[in-house]
């Protein structure tokens, strides 16, 4: 089955066209700058990359920009649209509606739109990239597949915070987790490697990047993540904070005279290791300064970001009673040996033995244990595309 994956930011689309069976990306790429001057789409076959300068007023415009180049006669990987059998679509939040992806009908956008104000940043362009696929491929089925779906399983004591619970009635008040789909790919490629039952299985999934997340996954569902109401919460990330003590945002307001609105947007772009080295939010720059330049606010940024993750993989192995393996992903997670290493000391008294020179591994999968490590300790590059293409394929094969 061929699908193309969709993923639409508020003046971008990324899309990957998939061909299930086997997991061959057959053509990506991306769209910029959507109703602003000096659109551009690249698009990426075989590692040659078009770029197509051509303005696009919206979605639809870019949809059929993308559509164009797929069918194109010289740099297209398909005869006409008849091949693409479904379209799925990365939706970042279903709320408390979806437990799993489903085939987009009136009533999922409408349940799509009321989690706009849940993420008021993400939802309305998810909302336009499945409007401009539905007016363009109107007979081509289209599914969602959420970010926060695969975080439905937590329970409820998880997932409530200690408020007022009318409050949560009232208004949605509670955790969601966020890149759902990266941990339950990385979570089902770790058993595949392990060649054990995902039933069987306590996995920790780090997603570690300039956004960050970790979840608990035992049995294969997962019993709860750091990310929570919104991506905010957790971990110390690339330019967000993470956990802190709430009156800090009243006590600044204070004292730096700004609105609420003023405080969250430091705490979203401006904190992290960003804020506390002063150097970038990409951590390639902050390691490069810490470990040749000796930048000691680079490296105490580091030390912070291996420490709450430190923190919180002990905390899931005690909610799970144990683990089987710790799994890292994600631009951070998949490519930095030496933050690896440093999130994992002092952690093995879980059970688990990190041999250094298998650990000197970057963007590829590999079990960077000892052969006789009890926990194996697990490198896999994420691939959010092919789990929204797979999703996608089992749904749309339900209802053929």
């Amino acid at each position: 089955m061929k699908i193309l994956v969709i993923n639409c930011g508020s003046s971008s689309l990324k899309y990957q066209l998939i061909e299930t069976n086997g997991g061959k990306v057959l053509a990506k790429g991306l769209a910029e700058r959507i109703g602003i001057n000096d659109s551009l789409l690249t698009h990426n076959v075989n590692d040659n990359k078009i770029k197509i300068k051509k303005d696009m007023k919206d979605h639809k415009d870019a949809i059929k920009m993308v559509l164009d180049a797929l069918i194109n006669s010289e740099y297209g990987v398909i005869k006409d649209m008849s091949e693409i059998n479904a379209v799925g679509h990365r939706v970042v939040h279903g709320g408390e509606a979806f437990t799993g992806s489903v085939l987009i009908t009136d009533d999922v956008l409408k349940a799509i739109t009321d989690c706009i104000e849940l993420a008021p940043l993400h939802n309305p362009a998810n909302i336009e990239g499945i409007k401009a696929c539905q007016h363009i491929m109107p007979n081509v089925p289209m599914v969602a597949v959420f970010d926060t779906a695969f975080h439905q399983t937590m329970p409820d004591y998880a997932y409530l915070y200690s408020i007022p619970y009318e409050y949560y009635v009232k208004y949605r008040i509670r955790r969601y987790g966020f890149h759902g789909t990266s941990h339950k790919y990385v979570s089902r490629r770790a058993a595949e490697i392990l060649n054990r039952p995902i039933e069987d299985l306590k996995i920790i999934t780090c997603h570690l990047g300039n956004g960050s997340s970790i979840a608990a996954i035992k049995g294969g569902n997962s019993i709860d993540t750091s990310m929570g109401f919104t991506p905010l919460e957790g971990l110390a990330m690339g330019t967000r904070s993470g956990n802190i003590d709430p009156s800090i945002i009243s006590y600044l307001m204070e004292k730096e005279n700004v609105s609420a609105e003023e405080v969250i947007n430091i705490l979203n772009k401006k904190s992290g290791v960003y804020g506390i080295s002063g150097i970038s939010s990409d951590f390639r720059d902050i390691e490069e300064a810490a470990f040749k330049d000796g930048n000691k606010r680079a490296q105490l940024s580091l030390n912070i970001f291996s420490y709450r993750v430190k923190k919180t993989i002990g905390s899931y192995a005690a909610a799970m009673g144990g683990i089987d393996a710790i799994v890292f992903t994600a631009g951070v997670g998949e490519n930095s040996p030496e933050i690896r290493e440093s999130i994992l000391e002092g952690l093995d008294f879980l059970g688990f033995k990190l041999d250094k020179e298998k650990n000197n591994v970057s963007g590829k999968e590999a079990i960077i244990s000892t052969n006789d490590s009890k926990v194996k300790i697990m490198v896999v590059p994420t691939n959010e595309e092919y789990m929204i293409a797979k999703d996608t394929e089992k749904i749309v094969n339900t209802i053929a």
